[in-house]
């Protein structure tokens, strides 16, 4: 029964998403690490100052649902904060930050996309057709039939590592494939809340928050 619940959580959380996990590895024969702070540093153009933001402030969060301690580069040290930085500098000042873990989320490439969507015909169901003839007259009006037309939709593809810094070891990494959403926000939100599923399925992280425990162990 509580299996079953899991899954039906998992399931929830993945529906609502914008993005969708091509690839994923974790490290063989690791278990989860209670580690006392997660930094999440998001690698994003200038320009976007905004999804480097949003994208860091939904995965902490999600992280945080988690029962663990995360904090965004973002908040914690400015947008800039790492810029012409080399990687022994950018690892330096996040461990004096006291983080023992860090999220590295990268955007590879942002790409349109166009795509023909065929004409549809969309049809009510025939409750009148056997009535009277101005139920059936209406309901056949009601028939409707689009044309086919061309969508162009932007596409994003992220590769995000988690890094244990005690060790220096890469743990866990992902590719992933967003969708282009109705806001920044959300298309944050569905990019944390599946990095964080499909860490958690891997075993990467565990649940520590008991207000979670009924639902998600």
């Amino acid at each position: 029964m509580k299996s079953s619940i899991i899954c039906l959580v998992l399931i929830m959380m993945l529906s609502c998403s914008t993005s969708k996990i091509t690839s994923s590895w974790k490290q063989p024969n690791i278990t989860t690490t209670d580690f006392k702070k997660i930094m999440v540093v998001a690698i994003i153009n200038a320009e976007e100052m905004d999804l480097q933001k949003q994208i860091e402030k939904h995965l902490v969060g999600d992280i945080k649902a988690f029962g663990y301690n995360a904090v965004s580069s973002f908040e914690q040290f400015g947008p800039m904060a790492f810029k012409n930085m080399k990687e022994e500098e950018m690892l330096s000042k996040i461990k004096n930050s006291g983080a023992d873990a860090v999220v590295t989320i990268v955007l590879l490439n942002k790409q349109k996309e166009r795509y023909y969507r065929p004409e549809e015909i969309m049809q009510t169901p025939f409750a009148n057709e056997y009535g009277k003839l101005n139920g059936y007259y209406n309901n056949i009006q009601n028939r409707v039939v689009s044309k086919g037309y061309y969508i162009t939709s932007t596409s994003y593809f992220w590769e995000s590592n988690f890094y244990d810094l005690f060790s220096n070891k890469l743990i866990f990494a992902a590719h992933t494939k967003s969708f282009e959403a109705n806001s920044t926000n959300a298309l944050a939100h569905g990019f944390g809340k599946i990095i964080v599923t499909n860490m958690y399925k891997k075993g990467v992280l565990k649940n520590k928050n008991s207000i979670l425990s009924d639902t998600i162990e």
